[in-house]
Protein backbone atom coordinates (compact mmCIF):
# COMPACT_ATOMS: atom_id res chain seq x y z
CA UNK A 1 0.00 0.00 0.00
CA UNK A 2 1.42 3.07 -0.67
CA UNK A 3 2.29 5.69 1.75
CA UNK A 4 -0.69 7.94 0.70
CA UNK A 5 -2.78 5.90 0.94
CA UNK A 6 -2.29 4.53 4.37
CA UNK A 7 -2.27 8.74 5.42
CA UNK A 8 -5.32 9.13 3.66
CA UNK A 9 -7.12 5.44 5.20
CA UNK A 10 -5.63 6.20 8.76
CA UNK A 11 -7.01 10.21 9.03
CA UNK A 12 -10.61 8.81 7.60
CA UNK A 13 -10.36 5.94 10.19
CA UNK A 14 -9.03 9.03 12.54
CA UNK A 15 -12.11 11.21 11.54
CA UNK A 16 -14.63 8.13 12.00
CA UNK A 17 -13.66 7.40 15.75
CA UNK A 18 -13.44 11.49 16.14
CA UNK A 19 -17.39 11.79 15.49
CA UNK A 20 -18.31 8.18 17.11
CA UNK A 21 -16.43 9.70 20.31
CA UNK A 22 -18.07 13.11 20.57
CA UNK A 23 -21.70 11.64 19.66
CA UNK A 24 -20.45 9.49 22.81
CA UNK A 25 -19.82 12.41 24.79
CA UNK A 26 -22.73 14.21 23.64
CA UNK A 27 -24.96 11.47 24.43
CA UNK A 28 -23.19 10.96 28.48
CA UNK A 29 -23.85 15.03 28.56
CA UNK A 30 -19.99 15.42 29.10
CA UNK A 31 -20.09 17.58 25.62
CA UNK A 32 -22.81 19.87 24.81
CA UNK A 33 -24.85 19.71 21.80
CA UNK A 34 -25.33 22.67 19.85
CA UNK A 35 -27.37 24.36 17.19
CA UNK A 36 -25.72 25.79 15.28
CA UNK A 37 -23.38 23.67 12.70
CA UNK A 38 -20.11 24.47 13.16
CA UNK A 39 -18.79 21.30 13.94
CA UNK A 40 -19.79 20.12 10.59
CA UNK A 41 -18.46 22.34 8.86
CA UNK A 42 -14.98 21.45 10.40
CA UNK A 43 -15.83 17.47 9.17
CA UNK A 44 -16.37 18.95 5.72
CA UNK A 45 -13.50 21.02 6.01
CA UNK A 46 -11.56 17.95 7.67
CA UNK A 47 -12.93 15.74 4.98
CA UNK A 48 -12.04 17.49 2.09
CA UNK A 49 -8.60 17.78 2.71
CA UNK A 50 -8.30 14.28 3.27
CA UNK A 51 -10.52 13.43 0.08
CA UNK A 52 -9.56 16.36 -2.14
CA UNK A 53 -6.38 17.42 -1.02
CA UNK A 54 -3.98 14.34 0.09
CA UNK A 55 -1.23 15.28 -2.66
CA UNK A 56 -0.90 19.24 -1.92
CA UNK A 57 0.58 20.62 1.43
CA UNK A 58 -2.48 21.81 2.81
CA UNK A 59 -3.80 18.56 2.38
CA UNK A 60 -1.08 17.11 4.87
CA UNK A 61 -1.37 20.26 6.70
CA UNK A 62 -5.21 19.63 7.31
CA UNK A 63 -4.22 15.09 8.06
CA UNK A 64 -1.84 16.38 10.45
CA UNK A 65 -4.12 18.67 12.30
CA UNK A 66 -6.61 15.30 12.48
CA UNK A 67 -4.05 13.42 13.66
CA UNK A 68 -3.51 15.57 16.30
CA UNK A 69 -7.03 15.83 17.27
CA UNK A 70 -7.10 11.86 17.84
CA UNK A 71 -4.26 12.00 19.38
CA UNK A 72 -4.85 14.76 21.87
CA UNK A 73 -8.41 13.00 22.80
CA UNK A 74 -7.43 10.37 25.21
CA UNK A 75 -4.99 12.52 26.87
CA UNK A 76 -7.91 14.97 27.82
CA UNK A 77 -10.29 12.57 28.67
CA UNK A 78 -7.73 10.08 30.65
CA UNK A 79 -6.56 13.02 32.85
CA UNK A 80 -10.47 14.02 33.99
CA UNK A 81 -12.08 13.41 37.55
CA UNK A 82 -14.44 11.50 35.72
CA UNK A 83 -13.04 8.97 33.67
CA UNK A 84 -12.87 5.93 35.88
CA UNK A 85 -16.91 6.90 36.83
CA UNK A 86 -17.25 6.79 32.72
CA UNK A 87 -15.19 3.68 32.26
CA UNK A 88 -17.64 1.70 34.71
CA UNK A 89 -20.68 3.14 33.59
CA UNK A 90 -23.01 1.23 31.06
CA UNK A 91 -21.27 1.80 27.81
CA UNK A 92 -17.97 2.68 29.38
CA UNK A 93 -16.02 -0.02 27.07
CA UNK A 94 -16.61 1.51 23.98
CA UNK A 95 -15.61 5.32 25.30
CA UNK A 96 -12.24 3.79 26.68
CA UNK A 97 -12.01 1.64 23.31
CA UNK A 98 -12.50 4.35 21.30
CA UNK A 99 -9.88 6.33 23.32
CA UNK A 100 -7.10 3.35 22.66
CA UNK A 101 -8.30 3.45 18.94
CA UNK A 102 -8.33 7.40 18.70
CA UNK A 103 -4.74 7.48 20.67
CA UNK A 104 -3.33 5.00 18.43
CA UNK A 105 -4.67 6.04 14.90
CA UNK A 106 -3.81 9.98 15.77
CA UNK A 107 -0.18 8.85 16.63
CA UNK A 108 0.24 6.81 13.45
CA UNK A 109 -1.74 9.60 11.08
CA UNK A 110 0.85 12.28 12.73
CA UNK A 111 3.45 10.20 11.63
CA UNK A 112 2.79 9.81 8.11
CA UNK A 113 1.54 13.10 7.47
CA UNK A 114 4.73 14.38 8.93
CA UNK A 115 6.60 11.95 6.55
CA UNK A 116 3.99 13.23 3.62
CA UNK A 117 5.41 16.84 4.29
CA UNK A 118 8.89 16.06 4.71
CA UNK A 119 8.70 14.04 1.17
CA UNK A 120 6.53 16.92 -0.52
CA UNK A 121 9.18 19.58 0.62
CA UNK A 122 12.05 17.50 -0.96
CA UNK A 123 10.11 16.92 -4.27
CA UNK A 124 9.91 20.70 -4.41
CA UNK A 125 11.72 22.20 -7.65
CA UNK A 126 14.26 24.39 -6.32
Amino acid sequence: MKHNTTLIVASLLSLLFLTLHITDDIVRGISKAESSNTALLVLALLLYGTLVLPERRLGHVIMLLIGLMAAAMPVLHMRGAHYGDIAKSPGGFFFVWTLWALGGLGGLTLMLSVRGLWDLRRRRPK
